[in-house]
C-alpha cells in the first residue's frame, strides 16, 4: 500500500478507537425520594431487616428444591430470560449507530468492445478489475447517539429487574401452593375423622331407634337426621379431596412439571417463622426490582427525550474510501494502482413539517407518563408492605381467639356426646357440636395457611429478592 492508503487505514482505526462509548443514565430515584415515610404505619413489629433466606425459615427442605426447579424450569421463567437477553441486543444495536462502519468491495467485469467502420471494423474483450475499502463514520458530536443507546441500556437494565421480579414472584407463588396442598390434606383428614364421628352416632341413633328407646333419642326422624348429616359430610370430603387434587396440579404446574395430581405435599402446616421483617421504607426504593425497573423506564424516558432536543442539531459525517483499480486480477491489490478519497458531509434539518417538535414534546409527554408510573409503582409497594404488616397484626390475634374457640368447641361436643349416652341430651345438640367443632377447626387451619401467604407477601413486598442457600 502507498502512503496514502495506509493513512486512510490508520485515521480509519483512529476514530474507530476514539469513538465516545454511552453509559446507562445515572439513577432518578431522587424525583420520589419524599415519598417515603420515615417508618411503617401498621405495625411496630416488623424491627430486623430484610430476610434473604425467608424461603429456609419455613424449615421445608423440599420446599426450597421446589423453588428451585421452579426458578429453573417454569417457562415463565424461560420468556423472561430470553426478553432480557433481547434487551440487551436492542441495546448493543442502538450503541452501534454512533461507531464507523467499514465494507469491502471488490468488483470483476468482462465486457466485448464492438468496432463499427469501413474497413477497419471488428471486436475486443476487455478485463476491469476494483477493489474498494469503504469508512463512514456519522460522528456523534452533540451527543445524541449516546443519549439513545444510553435509554436502550436503560431498558435493558428495567427488563433484568422485571426478570428479577417475576422470579420473586414465582418463589412466593411456590411457597403459597405448597401452604395450600398442606392445608389441602389437613381439610381432607378433618372430614375424614368427622366422618368417622358421626358413623358412630348414626350407630348410637340407630341402636336406639331398634331398642324402640325412643324418649332416649331414638326416633325415626332422628335416625334420619344423623344419616342426613352423615351424607352431607360424605360430600364435603368428596369437595375437600378434590381441591386437595387441584392444589397439587397448580404446585406442579409452577414448576415446570406436568399437571398429573402426583406431588407429595407435606401432612401438615409448616410453624409460623417467629421473627417478622420489615427495614425501612425508605430502603424499599433501593430493593424493589419493579421499583427499580420503573425508575430505570423514567431514566430511559429522560435519555430518549434528549435525543430528540438534540435531533435539531447538524450532523456530521466522514467518509474515507481506498482501493484498486486494473485490467488483471493479479495486479488488483497492487498500490501501484490505487486510488483513495476523503470526504466530510454537514447535514442540517431546515424544515421538517414540524415533526422534530412534535417528537420532542411526544417524549416529553412519555417521561412525564413514566415519573407517574413510577410515583404509582411506590405508593403499590409502600400500600403492600403496610397491609402484609397489618393483616400480620390482625391474622395473629384472630387464631389466638379462634384457637380458644377451638378448645372451647371440642369440649362442648365431648360434653354433648356424654349427654347423649347418658340419656340427658339430645341428638340435634349432639349433631350441632360435632358441627361446630370441625367447622372450626378447619378455619383455624385455613386461618393458618393465610398467616403463611401473608409472610410470603410481606418478604415479597419488602422486595429483598431471595437466596436458596446461605453462601
Amino acid at each position: 500500500m502507498n502512503f496514502c492508503s495506509k493513512g486512510i487505514v490508520a485515521v480509519s482505526a483512529c476514530v474507530f478507537l476514539s469513538g465516545c462509548v454511552a453509559t446507562p443514565p445515572d439513577s432518578r430515584m431522587v424525583a420520589v425520594a419524599d415519598m417515603a415515610p420515615g417508618s411503617w404505619t401498621a405495625s411496630k413489629e416488623g424491627k430486623s431487616g430484610v430476610d434473604r433466606l425467608w424461603v429456609q425459615r419455613f424449615g421445608d427442605s423440599k420446599l426450597t428444591r421446589l423453588v428451585e426447579e421452579a426458578v429453573t424450569r417454569n417457562p415463565n421463567m424461560k420468556i423472561a430470560a430470553e426478553r432480557v437477553q433481547q434487551a440487551r441486543y436492542a441495546a448493543r444495536i442502538a450503541g452501534s449507530d454512533g461507531r464507523p462502519t467499514a465494507n469491502l468491495d471488490l468488483t470483476g467485469e468482462k465486457r466485448k468492445i464492438q468496432f463499427v467502420g469501413f474497413p477497419f471494423g471488428g471486436s475486443q474483450i476487455a478485463n476491469s478489475y476494483s477493489s474498494e475499502f469503504r469508512v463512514n463514520w456519522d460522528i456523534d458530536l452533540w451527543g445524541r447517539v449516546r443519549a439513545s443507546s444510553s435509554a436502550a441500556m436503560a431498558d435493558a437494565q428495567a427488563t433484568e429487574l422485571d426478570r428479577k421480579a417475576a422470579e420473586a414472584s414465582l418463589a412466593a407463588e411456590v411457597c403459597k401452593a405448597w401452604f395450600a396442598l398442606a392445608e389441602a390434606r389437613q381439610q381432607v383428614a378433618l372430614v375424614q375423622d368427622s366422618i368417622n364421628l358421626k358413623k358412630r352416632t348414626v350407630e348410637a341413633v340407630r341402636d336406639r331407634f331398634e331398642r324402640n328407646l325412643q324418649e332416649e333419642g331414638g326416633t325415626a326422624s332422628q335416625l334420619r337426621l344423623a344419616q342426613t348429616d352423615l351424607a352431607t359430610t360424605m360430600a364435603t370430603l368428596s369437595e375437600r379431596q378434590g381441591e386437595l387434587e387441584a392444589a397439587q396440579r397448580r404446585l406442579e404446574l409452577l414448576v415446570g412439571r406436568y399437571p398429573a395430581g402426583k406431588v407429595i405435599g407435606r401432612a401438615v402446616l409448616p410453624k409460623m417463622p417467629s421473627k417478622v421483617p420489615s427495614g425501612v421504607p425508605s430502603g424499599l426504593l433501593q430493593r424493589r426490582p419493579d421499583v427499580i425497573s420503573a425508575e430505570r423506564r423514567f431514566a430511559a424516558a429522560g435519555m430518549r427525550l434528549k435525543e430528540a432536543k438534540l435531533a435539531v442539531f447538524p450532523v456530521f459525517s466522514l467518509t474515507g474510501t481506498t482501493g484498486t483499480s486494473t485490467d488483471s486480477l493479479i495486479k488488483v491489490v497492487d498500490s501501484d494502482f490505487g486510488v483513495w478519497s476523503l470526504s466530510g458531509n454537514l447535514s442540517q434539518a431546515i424544515l421538517t413539517g414540524g415533526v422534530l417538535t412534535a417528537e420532542r414534546d411526544s417524549r416529553a409527554s412519555k417521561e412525564r407518563e413514566e415519573l407517574a408510573n413510577l410515583q404509582q409503582t411506590v405508593l403499590k409497594a409502600f400500600g403492600e408492605v403496610e397491609n402484609a404488616l397489618a393483616a400480620e397484626k390482625w391474622l395473629k390475634r384472630r387464631i389466638t381467639e379462634l384457637e380458644k374457640a377451638n378448645k372451647l368447641a371440642k369440649e362442648a361436643a365431648e360434653s354433648a356426646d356424654q349427654d347423649y349416652r347418658d340419656s340427658t341430651g339430645d341428638v340435634l345438640t349432639l349433631l350441632e357440636t360435632q358441627g361446630r367443632k370441625i367447622d372450626i377447626a378447619s378455619q383455624l387451619v385455613r386461618l393458618k395457611r393465610l398467616q403463611l401467604d401473608n409472610r410470603v407477601d410481606l418478604h415479597l413486598a419488602l422486595g429483598g429478592g431471595f437466596y436458596l442457600s446461605g453462601k
